[in-house]
């Protein structure tokens, strides 16, 4: 009897083997017949992004940062001029520079009028010369005429003649 369930054993571990062959060839035929087109690979490569590492584009990219770069400069240099008109705006419109523009102003129409009277006035004379901030005027009154000759700071001269009988009011 023993030898009987022995041998029933063996046949049974012999038929188990064989079916458990049979399954584990059916499912490899399955993995590469319906999952092989999953399973396939490819090389792996790893490209660089930068330009400036890879290659591609670089002119382009170079371009872009000069663009930026130039941009930059000129957006700090708009910043800086900004910045000095706005303190030359405040300082010409301070108290005190009004005051020194009004004050030259009048000294001017002073210095003005005391040239007409020295011309057309009650005592007129026939020369003068006056020295105004590194200029000269000069003028001279002849019998119709009066010559202002006017020599800046560089030498250069300007002659103004004002005929004097000709004005009528």
């Amino acid at each position: 009897m023993i030898q009987k369930i022995r041998k029933n054993l063996d046949e049974m571990s012999v038929n188990t083997l064989i079916n458990l062959i049979f399954v584990a060839n059916f499912v490899l035929l399955f993995f590469i017949f319906f999952l092989g087109d999953i399973v396939r690979s490819d090389e792996l490569l790893y490209k660089f992004k930068n330009p400036s590492f890879s290659g591609a584009n670089t002119s382009s990219h170079y371009l872009t940062i000069e663009n930026q770069e130039t941009t930059r400069r000129q957006k700090i240099a708009e910043d800086i001029q900004s910045a000095i008109d706005d303190a030359e705006r405040e300082e010409s419109n301070s108290t005190l520079a009004r005051f020194i523009r009004n004050f030259e102003s009048r000294v001017y129409a002073q210095l003005s009028r005391q040239l007409v009277e020295q011309l057309f006035g009650e005592n007129p004379s026939t020369e003068g010369k006056l020295e105004l901030e590194g200029n000269t005027i000069e003028y001279v009154v002849e019998e119709d005429t009066i010559t202002l000759t006017i020599t800046d700071e560089t030498g250069g001269q300007t002659e103004i003649a004002v005929p004097v009988n000709d004005f009528t009011f």
